[in-house]
């Protein structure tokens, strides 16, 4: 039987001490940033020095035992939920957090269930929770997460929960602005996509129940359309798109916008004498399609004001008062 290399073991904070000729407390004082001791600056050099000869890691979980708290925030949320829009605000978000001290995280795990959701999030002992998809969240996960030590759960949501801060982000407003703009432009048979990719398919029912609403106070129906981010299924969406007799489409976001609206254009169907298109989120790219997108803005708290309102929640237990999210039409020739 073959010989096996022995794992290297790990460089502690006692390694980094003997190396620089220092104590651990020193060593402790100086990678941790604690203020309230002082370090000559050539004291501190032999300690950086040392733990960058040495390849030392602080240990997050050990630091956050010996303060009493953790510098996580976690962002619970499904991969395929995160498009361009949000990907680029999440960036944003964790450089503003950096400078209160901390780490954010993205949780993808899929859980069906709240509580079972709220434990595993509990189990890496955050600071705080912020949930970009705040209406799978209840009262009995906030209370799980209370119990394990989380300081706070912000939330962009629609509906207010105990133990949660929200953002108010109601899916049905953009939804339903949406389709409003595109009975004011005449149309009455509306399609409204449905993507197919796990995890976007609840925040677009809620998206068709604004549209619905909407609808029902007017002489136009809404269809639901179900929609994968693939070429083939907008080109065999588009191939049987007249015998569905649609006059409209709220296509979700711009990214399934504008690849249905290549797909609807390839198939001679005319954008917007035929069909007119909607997206949402008013991405950069989409005043360039061919023809011009239309779609619904968010108004929303810049990534600076969410941080600030964390470390609020966090250090004193109330976030500083935030705005909701708001949808606006942005009108262009695709409707």
């Amino acid at each position: 039987m073959a010989n096996e290399t022995p794992a290297p073991s790990s460089v502690t904070s006692t390694d980094v001490a003997r190396l620089a000729g220092v104590s651990r407390a020193t060593v402790s004082f100086v990678l941790n940033g604690t203020q309230n001791h002082r370090v000559s600056d050539g004291t501190r050099a032999k300690v950086l020095a040392a733990a960058d000869q040495l390849g030392y890691v602080p240990n997050a979980a050990a630091r956050s035992l010996r303060a009493g708290r953790s510098n996580l925030v976690l962002l619970p949320s499904s991969i395929a939920a995160v498009g361009r829009l949000v990907s680029g605000w999440v960036d944003e978000l964790v450089s503003e957090l950096e400078p209160h001290g901390y780490t954010a995280v993205m949780h993808a795990g899929r859980f069906a269930d709240p509580l079972e959701a709220a434990r595993a999030w509990a189990e890496l002992r955050p600071a705080a929770v912020l949930a970009l998809d705040g209406d799978r969240l209840t009262g009995q996960a906030a209370e799980v997460l209370a119990r394990a030590g989380v300081r706070g759960v912000l939330a962009f949501a629609s509906r207010t929960m105990p133990g949660v801060q929200t953002i108010p982000f109601d899916h049905a407003a953009v939804g339903a602005t949406a389709t409003e703009h595109l009975i004011a432009r005449g149309r009455s048979r509306i399609g409204v996509i449905i993507p197919r990719e796990r995890g976007l398919d609840a925040l677009a029912r809620l998206r068709l129940a604004g549209a619905e609403q909407v609808a029902a106070r007017h002489p136009a129906t809404v269809t639901a359309v179900e929609l994968a981010y693939t070429r083939e299924s907008a080109t065999a969406l588009a191939r049987r798109w007249r015998e569905l007799g649609l006059d409209a489409v709220f296509a979700y976001n711009d990214e399934y916008a504008a690849l249905l609206m290549h797909a609807l254009l390839a198939e001679g169907i005319s954008v917007p004498d035929d069909v007119a298109v909607v997206g949402c989120d008013d991405l950069v790219l989409s005043a360039f399609q061919q023809p011009p997108l239309t779609s619904v803005a968010l108004d929303r708290p810049t990534a600076a004001e969410v941080a600030d309102a964390l470390h609020a929640l966090i250090s004193t237990g109330t976030p500083s008062p935030l705005r909701g999210i708001e949808p606006v039409l942005v009108h262009r020739q695709s409707s």
